[in-house]
Parts: structure tokens; sequence; C-alpha cells
């Protein structure tokens, strides 16, 4: 059976015309860009490009959105949460306890090993810790096991912030709102904003401004829906470390960047976080189908980091109780970060075992 992901070809994605896909990349990498400018860069007309962006919104439910920077917001208690439940639950009632707190930010049903994941932050560790257990006591009748990990470092993609999350960071309210509304609505004009916020248009564009150049915004970009024609997998990992563990990851990595396609409609990996608990990583991947997605990266993985004896918790994606799944199209040989650290002994190690064979 090959496991090479170098392989993989997404019908999803070359289903979809290079056109179509070229104005998607642009506007994951900034939503806020112009039709004027879009049409210039990518060589059609502008009557074109809106054309195939209305279609686009309306075949793939897209939502412009933003990037928030949570450590620059003094949001530092990011956690991703699986759950299994022994008894069947009632998601209903679970989504309607969500919706009480500010603090789950996105929460998906799955099948598979686990029934669920949650990504939770929030405003201090205390507020964190106070709702983690309070959803533990709730959902104890379902017989829950809920397992949670700290996000010690994202390597790839980010999970969308909810307004329950903005109204609780402590900056001034004019910034406040202002963030909600692109939270919104991420191409929201300053006309709009300031129609929205009964606001000069000039204060509107002064405080955009320092919005920016305040850092609290990475980026402006979008999300679509999951789509019944695409597979999303979502997994957990743990290991027992063995030798030449950097290694194995520094290639790893390699062959993670080298294996999405190029300006993918929905890029291959949406997500990739370093964890510290209860697992030791967690990433998100998306097929054309389940087949696909288990040789493609549940076998792959396994069988790379088989000397480290990984425990590979995995599941599809069925549905979503709250929250969007930042489903988008970006370069990830281009944002795909790393702990410098551990790439650097890698790199140096494969290096130096590639000279001694």
């Amino acid at each position: 059976m090959e496991h090479n992901p170098h392989a993989f070809r997404s019908e999803f994605n070359e289903r979809q015309s290079p056109l179509t896909r070229r104005i998607l990349r642009a506007l994951s990498e900034d939503s806020r860009v112009s039709i004027l400018e879009l049409s210039k860069k990518i060589g059609v007309s502008r009557r074109t490009v809106k054309e195939r962006i209305k279609k686009a919104e309306e075949e793939l439910g897209i939502r412009y959105t933003i990037e928030l920077n949570e450590g620059m917001l003094g949001l530092n208690s990011p956690h991703i949460i699986m759950l299994k439940f022994v008894n069947k639950p009632d998601y209903g009632e679970i989504q309607k306890l969500l919706e009480k707190s500010y603090i789950p930010q996105v929460a998906m049903t799955v099948r598979g090993k686990y029934d669920m994941v949650i990504y939770a932050n929030a405003t201090s560790s205390q507020e964190y810790v106070h709702w983690d257990k309070t959803m533990q006591i709730a959902l104890s009748k379902y017989g829950v096991l809920w397992q949670a990990s700290d996000v010690a470092h994202r390597q790839l993609g980010f999970f969308p912030s909810r307004n329950a999350l903005i109204d609780r960071i402590s900056i001034p309210q004019k910034y406040k709102e202002m963030l909600k509304l692109l939270n919104t609505d991420a191409r929201m004009s300053f006309k709009q904003i300031s129609g929205k916020l009964d606001m000069h248009f000039n204060t509107v564009a002064y405080n955009f401004k320092k919005l920016v150049e305040l850092g609290y915004i990475r980026r402006f970009t979008l999300v679509m829906q999951p789509r019944r024609d695409i597979s999303i997998m979502s997994m957990f990992g743990k290991y027992t470390l063995a030798e030449n563990f950097e290694v194995d990851g520094a290639r790893m990595r390699r062959e993670v960047l080298q294996s999405d396609d190029p300006e993918p409609v929905i890029c291959r990996f949406p997500i990739v976080s370093q964890l510290v608990g209860s697992y030791d990583y967690f990433l998100m991947g998306v097929f054309d189908n389940y087949d696909v997605a288990y040789k493609r990266q549940i076998q792959y993985y396994k069988e790379h980091f088989k000397r480290h004896r990984v425990k590979a918790m995995y599941g599809e994606v069925t549905g979503m109780l709250l929250g969007d799944l930042p489903l988008r199209s970006i370069d990830i040989r281009k944002e795909f970060n790393t702990i410098k650290w551990l790439a650097d002994i890698g790199d140096a190690k494969e290096e130096q075992s590639s000279v001694q064979n």
C-alpha cells in the first residue's frame, strides 16, 4: 500500500477552475483586497472577478472574517479538547450549554475514535478552569471522557473567534466594536462601519489603522462551510519518544509542506498545533473522502512514527455545533511555522545521517 503524501491528488480541487482558485487564494490571504486590485493582479476584468466571487460565495458558503492575534489581546488560555461519550448525548443540549459561555469558540461533532472536538480560549486561566470543570459536571450524565490539552504552539492555521470572546477583551470599546464588525464581515467598507457605529468616516479610518498597527489582527481572511464532497479528518497524537524523533519530525514537516496542491480551493491542512497535556499534537486534514484520508494521513503517520509508538486518535468531522472551521486557501509552504530549535536539530541530524549512509 502506498503511503507517500507526495503522490496525493485532490479531485475536489482539480474540479475548480484555475481562475477561481487564484481569486480564493488572494481573498484568503487578504479578504479586504479590492476588486480593482484583484482584477489587475489576476489579469481579468472587474466584472469577471465580481461574478466569480459571487458564485464562490454561493457555492462554498464563504464568510469574510479576521484572524485575531490572540496573544496580543491577552487571550492566553487556548485549549483543544477531545470528548468521548459513554451514553448517547443530546447535542442540542450541549450546543445550548456552549452558547452560554464566551470561552468555547469552535465545537464540532466527529465520527470515529471520539465524538467531539472543542477549541476554547479565555481572558484568564482561572476563567478557563472554571468553565472546564463546569462543563465536565454538566456532561457527566453522558459519561463524558474529557481530555483537554494546552495549545503550546500553532504551526499552521487558526480557529475563528466568536464576537462573545471579543466582548471580553480588555481594549478600548471603540476598537472592540470595530473588531466585532470586521469579525462578522472583514470586507465591510469604512462607510458601512461608519453607519453602524455612528462614527465619522475619518475616525473609522484612523481607528482601523490603529487596530492594524497595534497588531491585534494577524490577517483579514475568509472561511468556507464544510462540504459533502470532501472529508475533514481531525487527529490527536501522543508519542512515546525514541532516538531520532527530531529527524523523523523534521522529515514529516517537509513532507506536509510538499503535500498540498498549488493554489487549492481549500488547503490540505487547515490546522496543525503542538499540544501540552493529554496529547502532543492536533491536526486537521482535508481529503476527497474518508478512505483517502485514512490511507494518506492516519496510516502514513502511524508508519512514519512507528518507532516512537505513536497513539493516533482520529475521526471525521460530521457537523458544527458552534463557530466555523478555517477552511480556506493559503500557501502552507509559506505559512507553516515550527519550533525552530527542533527543526534545526532535525535538519542537522538528517543531513549527518545522509552523509554517513
